[in-house]
């Protein structure tokens, strides 16, 4: 389980997204280098937890449970081939391109060291937005992605440090439960119903989505 690339973005102008300034980071480049990771912060105030890398609307990213964010490179090339299309490390807005762990089937508050240093958290899956539809320029692209189901992962900061391209992953903690990345995204997009069954997560859970939860179980009158 390796590390391939950290990939990095500078805000810039982009018609398609409808962030304040009109800007976007989304989109990312691999860099060479270590490049330090950390807790950004609250929600709404803290950015990327990915030092260089931009975060433009603050309003839904970022922050210290959506501090970096992790696609695999193998869910890329199956991207490529259905798409037709090259996508180098990094096209999905990831931070980190990661080979030989199935990022999707990590658990909410599973927990990876990356190289010597570095503990992250998963805390959520990717939900898509316009200005990601729009930077991929596919129609359609929202619906095709939330349909597949292979969202990629939010990390929170447990321990910081630095990371770089050829780093060792190594998960060290898996929860014994069933809400992995993909069935939470599952819960939150297309399959509500399983809603309550992402509170086995317990707090690892983002603090967003227990609220949604809660409002879900009181409409259901439970």
């Amino acid at each position: 389980m390796e590390l391939l690339s950290v990939n990095l973005g500078r805000a810039k102008a982009a018609g398609y997204t409808d962030a304040e300034g009109g800007v976007t980071g989304i989109d990312k480049r691999p860099v060479s280098g270590a490049v330090r990771v950390f807790a950004p912060g609250p929600k709404g105030v803290g950015a990327s937890g990915v030092e260089g890398d931009d975060v433009c609307d603050l309003r839904h990213h970022g922050g210290d449970h959506q501090a970096v964010y992790a696609y695999a490179r193998e869910d890329l090339d199956v991207w490529a081939e259905e798409l037709g299309r090259d996508l180098p490390n990094g096209s999905f807005g990831e931070n980190l391109t990661t080979y030989g762990v199935d990022v999707n089937d990590a658990r909410i508050g599973e927990r990876w060291r990356i190289g010597r240093d570095v503990v992250l958290e998963v805390a959520s899956g990717r939900i898509p937005c316009r200005t990601f539809g729009g930077w991929l320029d596919q129609k359609g692209w929202v619906r095709r992605f939330t349909q597949a189901a292979v969202p990629g992962a939010y990390f929170r900061v447990i321990e910081p440090g630095a990371i770089r391209a050829g780093d060792a992953i190594e998960v060290i903690e898996r929860p014994d439960h069933e809400v992995s990345v993909t069935f939470w995204f599952r819960a939150f997009t297309t399959e509500r119903t399983l809603l309550p069954r992402t509170l086995a997560a317990g707090d690892a859970l983002e603090p967003e989505a227990i609220e949604t939860v809660r409002k879900y179980l009181a409409k259901q009158g439970s």
